[in-house]
């Protein structure tokens, strides 16, 4: 039995092994590509060290994708064969992990929680809680959770500024923008690579319409996170926002051509921020060329493989986008059939709210702009369950804007302008959607 650099006991006698996953934890935080390197080099000092299998068997699931899941199952067997000479808190991993494998992320989280409410300084199971709950749209666990942690260490503990920066991330999303700054900064002060931390500050700038600052905030040569992971994408993602309310077009292209732009993974949160970034820039009129294509054929290719409601929306946005109304209508029928699966959450998410947001999208394209604003208008309050972040789902605000404008709504579009002015003063995009129906 050996201890991590947070005083928890594993279940390996090879201290190289929890030297390896200690460094993986650190890299894991800060989004670098060596994290599953370092995760590797755990399991090669002892390829039975349960939670450097857990790690990877993490890792693996956070692409978001049923591809993945030949690559988890065998993990998972060897962590299930692993489970009866680890520890409880071990044991309680493996069993979130099983969770996770099901589509049962709401009891994935309850385990994780009940993780770190027994040893705090386990910092990967908050993280996941942390990861998770942003995508069941539980925005009171993303603040409270941290916060219960941050109460039972102190800066003394390996990892301490990260869960400063899931604090500042969760205070944002629950509206407290002034506290959210305040620790988002802090974070960054203690550990400048710290990406969450930065992105929830950007996340406070945006919120406030502090479009300038934001600029300023994410001013970085495009090589200033080459070591890092497609979080980053998303950093830029934010960075081109702001650049979009500054009217600074071609700021916004050469973002989406450097750092937005999917590759050939096609990673789900790369296929977000694209289909994201291309909605907003069609809504403003600006051509997008051939962008849309690209982003189409892998939407066809994933027809089928659902995981994330929210990357699901984003998909059918790239279809829509492109205006392939076929590959659409079977993406629908996926998602139909999906919705009757026993998925508890994605499919219950997907019935409620993610098929009828899919057909607003499709109506939208197709310029049935009242039927496009019928769907969308009576779920603007409930998008939550979705999952993502404020941020991330006011492109379907825009969208019903836009469809209640087209639709000549105009006494629907001045309400749902006005309230949105008020929100968050200041929106360039705002100001010329109330200019254009006065």
């Amino acid at each position: 039995m050996s201890r991590d650099a947070r005083g928890l006991s594993c279940t390996t006698q090879d201290p190289r092994a929890v030297a390896a996953f200690d460094d993986a934890l650190v890299a894991f935080f800060e989004f670098r590509l060596s994290t599953a390197d370092q995760v590797k080099a755990s399991l090669d000092f002892d390829p039975d060290f349960v939670m450097g299998l857990c790690f990877r068997a993490c890792l693996l699931m956070q692409f978001g994708s049923r591809h993945i899941f030949p690559k988890v199952d065998p993990v998972l067997e060897r962590l299930h064969a692993l489970a009866q000479h680890a520890n409880a808190r071990e044991r309680a991993h493996i069993a979130a992990l099983d969770h996770w494998r099901e589509g049962r992320i709401g009891d994935a989280c309850r385990l994780w929680e009940s993780i770190f409410i027994a040893t705090p300084t386990d910092l990967l199971a908050l993280r996941l809680h942390h990861g998770m709950s942003f995508w069941l749209g539980n925005r009171e666990a993303l603040r409270n959770a941290p916060a219960a942690v941050l109460g039972r260490i102190d800066e003394s503990t390996p990892g301490y500024g990260a869960v400063l920066g899931m604090f500042a991330f969760g205070l944002e999303e629950c509206g407290d923008y002034v506290q959210a700054e305040e620790f988002g900064r802090r974070a960054q002060r203690l550990n400048p690579n710290d990406l969450w931390a930065l992105h929830a500050v950007a996340h406070v700038m945006e919120m406030q319409c502090r479009h300038e600052e934001g600029c300023e905030w994410l001013n970085r040569p495009f090589d200033a996170w080459a070591d890092r992971n497609p979080f980053k994408d998303h950093v830029w993602w934010h960075a081109s926002l702001f650049a979009l309310e500054e009217g600074d077009d071609d700021r916004v292209f050469d973002i989406y051509e450097q750092q937005v732009r999917i590759d050939d993974l096609g990673f789900y949160l790369d296929v977000q921020n694209a289909a994201s970034l291309l909605m907003r820039l069609t809504l403003l009129g600006r051509d997008v060329g051939r962008r849309w294509e690209e982003l189409a054929e892998l939407a066809e290719s994933r027809i089928g493989d659902h995981v994330l409601p929210f990357t699901d929306l984003h998909f059918m946005m790239s279809l829509t986008g492109a205006g392939r109304f076929d590959a659409a209508a079977r993406y629908l029928e996926s998602l139909e059939a999906f919705s009757r699966e026993e998925v508890p959450d994605a499919s219950a998410v997907t019935a409620s709210l993610g098929l009828p947001v899919a057909q607003a999208l499709l109506a939208h394209a197709k310029g049935e702009f009242g039927r496009c604003a019928d769907l969308l208008f009576p779920l603007r309050h409930a998008l939550s369950p979705l999952g993502g972040s404020h941020a991330q789902q006011d492109v379907f605000h825009q969208i019903l804007i836009d469809a209640a404008i087209r639709d000549g709504r105009r006494d629907l579009a001045r309400s749902l302008l006005a309230e949105r002015a008020s929100l968050r003063p200041g929106g360039r995009w705002t100001r010329e959607r109330l200019g254009s129906i006065h």
